[in-house]
């Protein structure tokens, strides 16, 4: 039998009275009714314990917010919930897995006030926050119709699809990209938008449910179960439905006889025991907060990498890999090289032999593509054994800002090509690249992807750009890395960690400098072709992003 887990105790302080997961109800019909219901439920606020100052009340009638760059704002700092630094070593293979934290309890309990409470606490750049309302099933037409007169439980383990939350879960853990539904309250039905998720350095489930199956148990590093008295959560879940759904209070309080007090006394009051913290009163108990906070500090530790100085040290003088190609060095090549590289060159000439170059780059890479046989007929009636494409379509995907002043080059040779971005950035205290954001076509795992970026010093964000494509499943061998120019260490980098990846360049300089700068090199691409001031102390384009 397990052992009981511990519990964590602290004086009353104020608590947040957050929403919960609960299908909306009718709507009354009556201004009259409407007014009454308002009433009710200030007088419900007065049951409740003081509100913290430190949250609002939240209305949501989906399951996910598709806010642009994903974002959660607290008083200490910005929090991506999308995104993350490298979850790979220098091998791009999975390092260590995301730290997963499961968080149970009953409705309304503060489960979600609780979690942005742990979020704010750990102080931590990357989080990813899954909520199990992201997870119903979709209704029957029959079960449709029960929803709508409130004679559907939505508090059982059945309304949960626990198969898609397994495997979901499993990828966040492992680095890989997932989708996850966005679920419509008012229709009781996933919407056909899904939000493309990474898992980050910590991963917060939570629901209901959360305890409730064998398998997802496995995956959590950590179990919290908010405990809350069962009045306080009734009192939430009265105030939440009356002011926010439009419902009666006879309608809420039969529901919750029917439904939601039965499951949670047989199905969600027993998992208590399988948690290894027990947060009474919610986010009223800093203790406990501060207890979670501390051991997750430690699982972190353990958990860091510094991808970029391992590459700045393996993989040294080795010859050149066989996936490498260098646009042959004629004297136009060099020419213009020779104009680019020179500080003193115009910006407008800096643009224009840059694109000359581009060019000439994306030409030179279209050749590595697989061709076949194929016969045509000329205008004169005579057969042409020629080459067609071989495969199914080509996708161009740059790393911003830089990379994308290829797209134009790739555009003009390959009509109709479909074009993604991924932007990484580079984090100027840790030195390590970060993901922020990517944007890529539907099904690219079926096409030749020519990822770009224009100059590659030391690998970080080029793997980092491989190691996405890879885990939205597109075939190491149908990734084509092009850069104007590249260091060595780049090259070998790249190379090591992804062997069957083809690497194209015009140009491959000898060293990295101690700011991670090609040398000789050509200065910061982005700056030069932008028009933009230089950032101080930072490294070549494919590690510093512009994010304005």
């Amino acid at each position: 039998m397990a052992a009981p887990p511990a519990r964590a105790d602290a004086d009353p302080s104020p608590t947040s009275p957050p929403t919960a997961r609960d299908p909306p109800g009718r709507q009354t019909e009556k201004s009259e009714t409407a007014c009454e219901d308002r009433s009710n439920a200030e007088s419900l606020d007065r049951l409740l314990p003081p509100v913290g100052t430190g949250h609002s009340p939240r209305k949501r009638t989906t399951s996910q917010c598709k806010s642009e760059p994903p974002l959660l704002r607290t008083s200490k700092r910005t929090i991506y919930t999308a995104g993350r630094p490298p979850w790979y070593n220098e091998h791009g293979t999975q390092s260590k897995e995301a730290f997963a934290i499961g968080l149970g309890g009953g409705s309304a309990s503060g489960k979600t006030t609780v979690a942005r409470m742990i979020i704010e606490a750990l102080d931590v750049p990357w989080v990813v926050l899954l909520s199990m309302d992201s997870f119903y099933k979709v209704l029957t037409e029959q079960q449709q119709e029960q929803a709508a007169h409130n004679n559907f439980n939505f508090d059982h383990p059945d309304a949960f699809d626990f198969d898609l939350i397994i495997s979901t879960l499993k990828k966040l853990k492992q680095g890989k990209s997932v989708k996850v539904p966005v679920y419509d309250f008012t229709t009781h039905s996933r919407k056909r938008d899904w939000k493309t998720l990474y898992g980050a350095n910590v991963i917060i489930f939570e629901g209901i449910m959360a305890f409730a199956d064998k398998t997802l148990l496995e995956l959590l590093d950590m179990k919290i179960f908010v405990d809350t008295d069962s009045d306080i959560r009734l009192v939430r879940r009265l105030r939440r439905d009356i002011s926010e759904r439009g419902r009666d209070i006879e309608g809420v309080i039969k529901q919750y006889n029917k439904f939601v007090k039965p499951s949670f006394d047989q199905y969600i009051q027993p998992t208590m025991r399988l948690a290894d913290i027990v947060v009474p009163r919610g986010s009223g108990n800093t203790v406990a907060i501060d207890l979670i906070v501390q051991h997750v500090h430690s699982q972190l530790e353990e958990r860091e990498l510094s991808v970029r100085a391992a590459l700045a040290s393996a993989h040294q003088c080795h010859p050149l890999p066989q996936t490498l190609s260098v646009l042959k060095s004629t004297p136009q090549v060099r020419g213009m090289h020779t104009i680019i590289r020179d500080k003193e060159t115009s910006r407008d000439e800096f643009i224009f032999y840059s694109k000359r170059l581009m060019r000439l780059l994306i030409e030179h890479a279209l050749s590595f593509l697989p061709f076949q046989d194929c016969v045509v007929r000329t205008p004169q009636g005579q057969d042409y054994a020629g080459k067609c494409y071989a495969g199914k379509q080509i996708t161009g995907v740059s790393i911003l800002r830089a990379g994308e002043t290829m797209e134009p080059a790739l555009r003009a040779v390959c009509k109709d090509v479909r074009i993604g971005t991924i932007l990484i950035q580079t984090n100027q205290l840790t030195g390590e690249p970060e993901l922020h954001y990517l944007r890529l076509p539907k099904d690219i795992s079926d096409d030749h992807v020519i990822l770009m970026d224009c100059t590659v010093s030391t690998g970080a964000a080029a793997m980092m750009a491989v190691r996405v494509l890879l885990d939205h499943d597109v075939p190491e061998d149908k990734i084509f890395l092009l850069s104007l120019l590249m260091a060595e260490m780049g090259v070998h980098s790249v190379a090591y960690a992804f062997p069957r990846v083809r690497i194209i360049t015009t140009a491959v300089d000898k060293r990295v400098n101690d700011l991670f700068r090609i040398i000789p090199g050509i200065g910061n691409f982005g700056d030069r072709y932008f028009g933009t001031d230089a950032v101080p102390d930072g490294s070549d384009e494919e590690e510093v992003a512009y994010t304005g």
